[in-house]
């Protein structure tokens, strides 16, 4: 699969599978529908579309995670961590701070500031300098 590159970002084709694992050293921006079938390491941040899938772990700077994203893999990034509406994660760890939105379902988080959780969400432990739960 062909992909974009402006300066220190690579673009996906929306729609776009990659089959195997992906490695990239800048910024990844993976719009809506797009697939990884194996691993994903990004050097930079990852924004990662709706619905989109990865098969394995998820290694990033940081990362925003769209809303109906699936990770089957841990997500793993050294700064913050943003997951969107309905997302499904095998399980976080972060350096900063993860906000956690409605109707995700997420293993185990663990991360060394601040975890925010917005709303009814399905987990495991949250473990975190700070937890904060707030309702809709």
């Amino acid at each position: 699969m062909k992909v974009f590159r402006q300066g220190d970002t690579y673009i996906a084709p929306k729609g776009a599978f990659f089959d195997g694992n992906v490695k990239l050293d800048g910024h990844f921006i993976a719009p809506p529908d797009t697939h990884v079938w194996g691993k994903l390491v990004i050097g930079g941040r990852l924004e990662l579309g709706p619905r989109s899938s990865v098969g394995g772990e998820v290694l990033a700077q940081s990362a925003i995670i769209g809303h109906g994203a699936r990770i089957k893999g841990p997500l793993i990034v050294l700064e913050n961590a943003t997951v969107c509406d309905d997302a499904t994660i095998h399980s976080i760890q972060a350096g900063g701070n993860v906000v956690i939105r409605p109707g995700v379902k997420v293993g185990d988080v663990t991360c060394d500031e601040t975890i925010t959780v917005y709303g009814k969400i399905k987990s495991g432990k949250l473990v975190g300098r700070n937890v904060k739960i707030m309702s809709t």
